[in-house]
């Protein structure tokens, strides 16, 4: 059974379900349930969002919808829920786009004072820190709650994991990074190289 065909039977028989903050679901929905509309469009779905409780029933709006598509839809959803635009969690419909969530709450405890801490050094000054994470890994980032979410393809995403976990375990802004700058001049130069192997290949 090739991939597309498991996807399809899977699909037969299977619905997703997620959960939103309340305050998302307007997002969610978008104006006149615009963005909810472009992902059922896009993923090949039926969303049933309740708007009392943030609940969201995902399923295949047509028998060859395949698995693939409605993880898409779940994982666009979950962004939303994140605090992401729906313009970046579209990103997300890339094949190698994933969606990393770093539940702060498991490095520090649950204590507001020393979560809002911990969090402003991922945030920065006027969101400095943020953005600089997010230009030097290429990737999206939200801080939702005690939540700290990243858009990106797997490598980058998990180098930008890596670098909120060290600022969160107290490393230095710097210290972070410059072991960005390593991992990303690491990762370029091995896809440089893969890229010429398959030139060379053909």
């Amino acid at each position: 059974m090739s991939g597309e065909e498991k996807g399809r039977f899977i699909m037969g028989v299977t619905r997703l379900y997620e959960k939103i903050p309340l305050e998302r679901v307007g997002v969610l929905l978008g104006n006149n349930g615009a963005v909810k509309k472009e992902i059922e469009e896009k993923t090949r779905t039926i969303l049933t969002i309740d708007s009392n409780t943030g609940s969201v029933i995902i399923e295949p709006a047509f028998p060859n919808t395949t698995a693939l598509e409605l993880m898409k839809a779940q994982n666009i959803v979950r962004a939303i829920g994140y605090g992401f635009s729906p313009e970046r969690a579209f990103r997300l419909l890339e094949d190698d786009q994933v969606l990393e969530v770093i539940d702060v709450r498991q490095y520090v405890g649950d204590k507001p004072n020393h979560l809002k801490r911990v969090l402003g050094r991922v945030i920065g000054e006027e969101g400095k820190a943020r953005r600089n994470l997010e230009e030097l890994t290429g990737t999206y980032i939200s801080i939702y709650g005690p939540y700290v979410a990243i858009i990106g393809d797997y490598e980058t995403a998990n180098i930008a994991k890596k670098a909120i976990e060290m600022l969160v375990e107290g490393r230095m802004h710097s210290t972070v990074y410059k072991y960005i700058d390593r991992e990303m001049f690491t990762l370029r130069r091995k896809r440089m190289t893969e890229l010429w192997r398959k030139r060379e290949s053909m």
